[in-house]
C-alpha cells in the first residue's frame, strides 16, 4: 500500500501577495516555474489567509483549523501542543517527513512538530549552533555577514543587494537543500517534504544578478484610490509608524521597493523550477501532489500603507496552486474562496487519511476545484480583544470590522475588485452588511468565542491612538548572537 500513496511537497513562502505570478494576471512578473506548475494543476485565485501574520498563519496551517479554535492570532501566540499538526498525522502513517527553512514555530522554534527531521532557517534569534544555514554560512567563510537575510529595522523597507552570493543566499540553500532531499528521496516509502522560505519577507535583498531582473522606473506605481486612509485601520497605522513608513511617500523609493520584491519571488521560481525538474528526471512528478502557497501578502505601499495584519486583499489575499495528476484539474483556475486551513485536509485526503482530515475547519481543494463547495464562507483573524480584527468573506462580499477603530468594513467584490470603496455607510447595502456581521460573529459564537462580542454586535473597546512623537514606537530587530559583533573598539565603548 505504501507504493500507491503519493509523495508530498509543500512549497511555502513568507509574505508573497496573491497578484505576484505572471499567470494570475500580473504582466510584469517573471515566474516562468511557477506559471508551469499552474499550468499542470489549478490556480485557486481567490484564496485567503486564516490570520494576516506569520506565526498564526502557520499555526492555522499545520493544524488546519482557524485561530478561533488554535487560539494563536499574532506572532506572539504560542502554538497549541494538544493536538497533531498535519506532519505527525503523515509520520504516524508511515511517510518520511522532513522541513527545510522557516517554520517560526512558537514557543519552542527547534520543535519539531511532527517532523522526523528538520533543517532550520529563521531570521532571529538563537544561537548560530541551532540554525542549520547559520552554520553553513559560517562554515564557508560567511559568519562575519550577521544580518544574512538583510538588515531590519531603520533599513526594513529599504531595498538592498544581498551580502551574500548567490550560491549561498538563504532562497538558495532552501532549494538546494530540498533538491538534495529530493534525490535521495525513496521509491519505496512516500514522503512530504515541506520547503519553506523566508522571502520575500523584507528586508527585499535579492543576490546580485538577481537585484537587477526588475528595474524601478519600469515598476508600476501602488495602488492608490481616491482617499486612501478612509480604509485604513489602526494597525495600518502602527506599522507604517514601526516600520519608518510614515514620514513622507518617495515614489522613486516604491518603485525600487517593489523591483526588489519581485526579484526575491523570481529567485524563488528558480528554486521551484529545480524542484521540478528533480522530480521529473526520478519519475515522481506524476504521483506527488505539489501545493504552492504563502502565509500572507504585502501591502507594498498599497493605499499608503506597508507590511500585513490588514484584510484588504493586499496583505489578506494569498497565492494557491495545486498539482496532482488525475486529482487536481489541469490548466484550470477556481474563483471559489479558499484559505490555508485547506491545506490540511487536501494533503490528508490524498495520504487515504480523510478520517484525520476531518478535524479541520477546511476542505479538501481537489472537492473545491471540482465545484463541491460552491458558496462557502471563510474567515480571517488578527489578534483579539481591543486590537482585533474580524473579517468573513465570500465570492460576493468581504466584511471585517476593526475593534480598536470600531469600524465596520464592508467590500463589494464583484463590483469593486480592487478594493477602492467601504460600503458599510452605504443604505443600500445595509441588508448585506447585516447579512456578513452575522456569520462573522456567529462563527466565533459557535466556537465559544465571545470575548470581542456583545449581543448580535461586537464589543466597543477603549480606542488605542498613535504616539504623537514620530520617533516612538520605531522598531529595532538586531540579532541576539550578533550583538557581539555590533562592538566597535574605540567608537562603541
Amino acid at each position: 500500500m505504501a507504493e500507491t500513496r503519493p509523495n508530498i511537497l509543500l512549497i511555502f513562502t513568507d509574505q508573497q501577495r496573491w497578484d505576484t505570478i505572471r499567470a494570475a494576471g500580473n504582466p510584469v512578473m517573471r515566474t516562468p516555474n511557477l506559471d508551469r506548475l499552474a499550468a499542470g494543476g489549478t490556480l485557486f485565485k481567490s484564496a485567503y489567509t486564516p490570520s494576516p501574520v506569520c506565526v498564526s498563519a502557520r499555526c492555522s496551517l499545520i493544524f488546519g483549523q482557524y485561530p478561533a479554535n488554535t487560539g494563536c492570532a499574532d506572532n506572539c501566540d504560542a502554538m497549541p501542543d494538544d493536538r497533531p499538526t498535519f506532519m505527525q498525522s503523515l509520520t504516524d502513517a508511515g511517510y518520511r517527513t522532513h522541513g527545510i527553512g522557516k517554520m517560526h514555530f512558537t514557543r519552542d522554534t527547534n520543535a519539531l512538530r511532527g517532523f522526523q527531521t528538520r533543517e532550520r532557517q529563521e531570521e532571529l534569534g538563537g544561537r548560530v549552533e541551532d540554525d542549520v544555514y547559520l552554520c553553513f554560512l559560517r562554515d564557508n567563510g560567511f559568519g562575519h555577514v550577521y544580518d544574512p537575510m538583510g538588515p531590519r529595522g531603520e533599513m526594513y523597507y529599504i531595498p538592498q543587494p544581498s551580502q551574500l552570493p548567490a550560491r549561498l543566499h538563504a532562497t538558495n540553500w532552501v532549494g538546494d537543500r530540498s533538491i538534495e532531499f529530493l534525490k535521495n528521496a525513496s521509491l519505496s516509502q512516500p514522503f512530504f517534504l515541506f520547503s519553506s522560505f523566508i522571502h520575500p519577507h523584507p528586508p527585499f535583498s535579492p543576490p546580485t544578478p538577481w537585484n537587477k531582473l526588475y528595474r524601478a522606473p519600469l515598476m508600476p506605481l501602488p495602488k492608490r484610490p481616491h482617499q486612501p486612509e478612509s480604509l485604513h485601520t489602526y494597525i495600518n497605522k502602527f506599522q507604517n509608524r514601526y516600520k519608518y513608513r510614515d514620514n513622507g511617500i518617495d515614489n522613486n523609493l516604491l518603485r525600487c521597493i517593489k523591483a526588489y520584491y519581485y526579484a526575491c519571488i523570481s529567485f524563488i521560481d528558480y528554486q521551484v523550477g529545480r524542484m521540478l525538474d528533480v522530480l521529473e528526471q526520478r519519475g515522481m512528478a506524476e504521483n506527488t501532489l505539489i501545493l504552492f502557497t504563502s502565509d500572507h501578502g504585502e501591502m507594498l505601499g498599497d493605499y499608503d500603507c506597508f507590511g500585513k495584519r490588514s484584510m484588504l486583499d493586499s496583505a489578506a489575499r494569498i497565492p494557491m496552486i495545486a498539482r496532482f495528476r488525475g486529482r487536481v484539474p489541469a490548466s484550470a483556475t477556481c474563483d471559489e474562496p479558499t484559505s490555508l486551513v485547506d491545506i490540511l485536509p487536501t494533503i490528508l485526503n490524498a495520504a487515504g487519511m480523510s478520517e484525520d482530515a476531518g478535524r479541520s475547519d477546511g476542505v479538501d481543494l481537489a472537492r473545491v476545484a471540482a465545484g463541491e463547495h460552491s458558496g462557502r464562507t471563510i474567515f480571517s483573524q488578527f489578534h483579539r480583544r481591543e486590537h482585533g480584527v474580524y473579517m468573513a468573506l465570500n465570492r460576493r462580499w468581504k466584511y471585517f470590522y476593526s475593534a480598536p477603530d470600531r469600524k465596520e468594513f464592508l467590500i463589494d467584490r464583484e463590483q469593486d475588485p480592487e478594493e477602492t470603496r467601504n460600503r458599510a455607510g452605504i443604505v443600500f447595502c445595509a441588508e448585506a452588511l447585516k447579512e456578513m456581521r452575522s456569520r462573522a460573529i456567529g462563527f466565533f459564537r459557535d466556537r465559544d468565542v465571545t470575548e470581542h462580542i456583545e449581543g448580535d454586535s461586537w464589543k466597543q473597546y477603549q480606542q488605542p491612538r498613535l504616539p504623537d512623537d514620530p520617533d516612538e514606537c520605531l522598531l529595532i530587530q538586531d540579532p541576539g548572537w550578533s550583538r557581539k559583533h555590533q562592538i566597535i573598539p574605540g567608537y562603541t565603548d
